[in-house]
């Protein structure tokens, strides 16, 4: 304990009171689900929940992204997988498809608090896809982090509705 705290006050010497509580309430909290963009979502549910056992939690139309979701969960608590199929043209999930083929879209990440976790990463110099959170599936707010920031992997963080 003792150990635990020495490095903590090490690791905020220097800082400003004021980053070190936005450290602490932009904390993520754990890998929520990971994301596949596909062409037919109904053929791949049909595959992951006889295949793998998965359940469908939820589905929905994101109008505004022109997407078409569906959230699969493991029996047991665990990481989920969302499906993800284009409804238009203008979709950046066709875009994708176009692009690189079906395939895992992003990872996304649950944070306490995404306005002030936003904030960070900005001042971190971080480059961000949305600048400030949106409205996402499941009655998230979310963000995407520009993949170039992550070594190729597009990162969304979401504050999920309490």
């Amino acid at each position: 304990m003792q150990k635990e705290l020495k490095e903590r006050l090490l690791w905020t010497k220097g800082k400003r009171e004021n980053e070190v509580n936005l450290m602490e309430s932009s904390k993520t909290q754990r890998i929520d689900h990971v994301a596949i963009a596909l062409e037919n979502i109904d053929a791949v549910e049909e595959l992951y929940t006889k295949a793998l056992g998965l359940k469908v939690k939820h589905r929905e139309t994101v109008h505004d992204q022109g997407v078409r979701t569906s959230m699969l969960v493991p029996e047991k608590r665990g990481t989920s997988l969302e499906l993800l199929e284009p409804i238009d043209n203008n979709s950046p999930i066709y875009k994708f498809l176009e692009k690189r083929g079906e395939g895992i879209h992003h990872v996304c990440f649950v944070v306490d608090n995404i306005d002030e976790t936003l904030s960070r990463l900005k001042k971190e110099g971080i480059e961000l896809i949305d600048q400030v959170a949106r409205d996402g599936a499941y009655g998230a707010r979310v963000a995407f982090i520009h993949p170039k920031a992550m070594h190729g992997v597009l990162v969304e963080i979401a504050e999920l509705s309490r």
